[in-house]
């Protein structure tokens, strides 16, 4: 049996997203592909409003080891759907990210996913420990 989707209140920050024309594929719903993009916006979005990821020139930077998605219902353009966000392990060098896409307002989730980060040195690639900088704004997600 499958288990249930997380609820909305298990999510800490939210970020609104407007589906595109292009988001929607044949059979008139967003596309399962458009789901991973949107969960990649929430959260490098919360990471540099937060000050902790400078994309550019920061060192370390954060990688995407692992992610996966399971759907509920579907969501089309033209809607207004809302990504939430949760952090669901703090390791050493990585992070899991809970997320959840929901119709604007609505009270379950139509997908929910799970992110992966690894924090690694800009120039060699190779995991660092999470910045002591990072984990208390972290924390407050968890």
């Amino acid at each position: 049996m499958r288990a249930p989707f997380r609820p909305r209140s298990a999510y800490r920050h939210w970020t609104p997203i407007v589906t595109r024309w292009h988001d929607n594929d044949a059979y008139g719903h967003v596309n399962n592909a458009v789901y991973y993009g949107w969960f990649d916006t929430a959260v490098n979005a919360w990471l540099i409003d937060a000050g902790l990821l400078d994309v550019g020139t920061g060192d370390p930077i954060a990688l995407v080891v692992e992610t996966g998605c399971r759907y509920a219902a579907s969501l089309a353009f033209p809607q207004a759907v809302e990504i939430g966000l949760a952090i669901a392990r703090l390791g050493s060098s990585s992070v899991t990210y809970h997320l959840g896409a929901f119709a604007q307002g609505a009270a379950s989730a139509a997908a929910e996913g799970h992110f992966t980060h690894v924090t690694v040195g800009r120039d060699d690639r190779r995991p660092v420990a999470l910045p002591a900088t990072w984990r208390d704004p972290m924390a407050a997600l968890v």
